[in-house]
């Protein structure tokens, strides 16, 4: 069968960044201790993914026909009709992404925003407690959103024999109309992208002190971690203060 182009790189160099970086940050959220080293980076995957949405979000407007927000098919009715279709068997066939993808896309990309957020609210104040529970509510959404993609994927191709994730690897779907295809991959913005991406997350990488795991961004400092030092070195003072505190009571 013909396989024709409908999806440009920095869309899928998008997909696979976003789905890395969440995934990366919800394990190590979900197995680390948030009092060891290793769950700062959990916030650094955290603020690079909160890039690449922003990324996305300008692509979605400047992109080609499938990547741009135009393109998804959000109407609520074409959604019931193409889960009844999933039951009926009907094989409409949807050039981009079809109202399911499009809908979870949406969903996952304004979550993805949510989580950066609230992240950033838990460490640059001193009201963490107030956007934890909002943070956690988000992370645990998100992934249910994951799995209910991953699965509606499993089952497209399965009713359908159509191998729609392959498109997210090579770009291409089987029997598109011409007037559906696109042009031009645009290898040298995705290109660009990526180095974007890889530009961000080193600044990340050289503004992050892990002895305090604090992040200096953009003039803000972010506390990633418990700064046990910290913490140590104002437990020391506070007990040096009250057996100074005693002995003048002694010497009274």
């Amino acid at each position: 069968m013909r396989r024709s182009l409908v999806y440009d790189l920095p869309t899928r160099v998008f997909h696979w960044l976003f789905a890395g970086l969440f995934l990366t940050a919800f394990v190590i959220a979900k197995t680390i201790d948030d009092e060891s080293p290793i769950y700062s980076w959990h916030m650094l995957a955290g603020l690079t993914l909160s890039f690449v949405v922003i990324l996305r979000i300008v692509w979605g407007f400047l992109g080609t026909q499938h990547a741009r927000f135009s393109g998804f098919a959000l109407n609520p009715f074409d959604l019931l009709a193409y889960l009844k279709g999933i039951v009926s068997g009907d094989k409409r066939k949807w050039a981009g992404h079809n109202p399911a993808s499009s809908w979870a896309a949406i969903a996952m990309m304004l979550m993805a925003l949510g989580l950066g957020v609230t992240g950033y609210l838990m460490t640059s104040g001193p009201n963490k407690e107030d956007f934890e529970d909002i943070h956690e509510l988000l992370a645990n959404g998100f992934i249910i959103v994951v799995i209910m993609h991953v699965a509606g994927i499993i089952l497209h191709t399965m009713r359908f024999k159509e191998m729609i994730g392959l498109s997210m690897v090579d770009g291409k779907k089987e029997n598109i109309a011409a007037s559906d295809t696109i042009s031009s991959v645009h290898n040298v913005i995705g290109i660009v992208l990526i180095a974007l991406v890889v530009a961000f997350g080193l600044n990340l990488f050289k503004n992050y002190n892990s002895q305090t795991q604090s992040l200096n961004l953009f003039g803000t400092t972010l506390q990633l971690g418990e700064n046990e030092s910290g913490d140590e070195k104002s437990e020391g003072l506070e007990q040096s203060g009250d057996a100074g505190e005693k002995k003048e009571d002694d010497d009274d």
